[in-house]
């Protein structure tokens, strides 16, 4: 499923909580593309706390808690980690991460925790919904068989990768525009992982993200931007994206386009993705300014003039996940989408 799609359902089941109604969610995928990125992201939208429990760095008696006596009876210590209303909150996530990498021993502690929301006298607080992540068998990571017991306790989804997903997140989250326009150009690169290769450095969103900080801190060192940009996705992918951004000299004005001026879209498709992710970030950046009228025009125009229509249809897409419904309110607007309208209700 979709990043998308599993954030709505995300959302719900955190909402479901507080109704009794929730059910364990199991996420599967491959290592680095965004299980937990997108836990935490349902978490911020409800400006809810998330516990992080890694399953694969403890022991039984980490969740079971440890044992005591009081007089002629044992008690339990309840683990400060665990959800508590009164300390935490009434409503949160609680994220059992690296689940398939916890020995069987921690995961037969869990199975109670997960299903009856309970350990011994200790209860998860109502509001607070369940959550797990791990890699498949074949990921090559550190990965037990999931008992069919604990299984059963889940509702399960398998993570997939999405462009148009990854994008929205992106420009939402200030990635550098150029490498945006570069995953734009080349899709496939998004993620990119063979196990029987075992790879060290590959593409995936989180070595993405790697490579945008690494735009930031050597984009001023030639010599080194190359070799940091393959130690974070890999040989392959670090050379294209070098090369990428080496041919964005030949970028055309982006301020004389911002500006209204005549300027001819480039021939190179490599540079015309790029032009387009610039603009949409320029589009952003301009979102709260009294210009952001007739900067946004602008690019509209702009967007018609590229010979291959699908491309402006890509731009202007983007920037209305990224800037919303103030986009239609711009005069080029109505123009712009008449202009594309039957190839818009020929692709839907």
């Amino acid at each position: 499923m979709r990043p998308a799609q599993l954030l709505t359902v995300l959302d719900r089941e955190f909402l479901s909580a507080r109704e009794g109604h929730h059910t364990p969610v199991m996420l599967w995928g491959p290592p680095g593309i965004g299980k937990s990125q997108i836990i935490a992201q349902v978490a911020a939208r409800h400006a809810a706390p998330m516990i992080d429990i890694r399953l694969s760095q403890m022991e039984p008696t980490d969740l079971r808690g440890i044992p005591f006596r009081i007089e002629n009876r044992v008690e339990w210590a309840v683990p400060s980690m665990l959800p508590d209303a009164a300390k935490h909150g009434p409503n949160g996530i609680l994220f059992l991460d690296e689940i398939t990498s916890a020995p069987p021993s921690v995961s037969a502690a869990a199975y109670q925790l997960i299903l009856d929301r309970r350990l011994g006298d200790y209860e998860v607080p109502p509001g607070w919904a369940i959550f797990a992540a791990g890699n498949r068998q074949g990921d090559r990571g550190v990965t037990y068989t999931m008992p069919a017991p604990l299984a059963n306790r889940f509702s399960h989804f398998e993570v997939e990768t999405n462009i148009d997903d990854w994008v929205s997140w992106a420009y939402a989250n200030g990635i550098d525009d150029r490498l945006i326009g570069f995953l734009r150009f080349k899709p496939e690169l998004l993620f990119d992982f063979n196990p029987a290769h075992n790879p060290v450095a590959f593409p995936s969103p989180r070595s993405w993200e790697f490579a945008h900080r690494t735009l930031q801190k050597f984009g001023d060192h030639p010599e080194l931007l190359l070799p940091t940009l393959q130690a974070c996705v890999g040989p392959a992918a670090g050379l294209e994206l070098h090369a990428f951004i080496e041919n964005l000299d030949n970028m055309p004005d982006l301020d004389a386009i911002l500006r209204g001026e005549p300027v001819p879209v480039p021939r190179e498709v490599d540079l015309q993705y790029a032009v387009a992710s610039a603009l949409v970030g320029r589009a952003i950046r301009a979102k709260c300014t009294p210009e952001a009228k007739v900067v946004h025009g602008h690019i509209l125009d702009y967007a018609a003039r590229f010979p291959l229509r699908e491309m402006g249809i890509m731009l202007v897409s983007d920037m209305h996940r990224a800037i919303g419904q103030s986009l239609f309110s711009v005069p080029q607007f109505s123009a712009w989408a008449n202009a594309v309208a039957d190839l818009m209700l020929y692709e839907a």
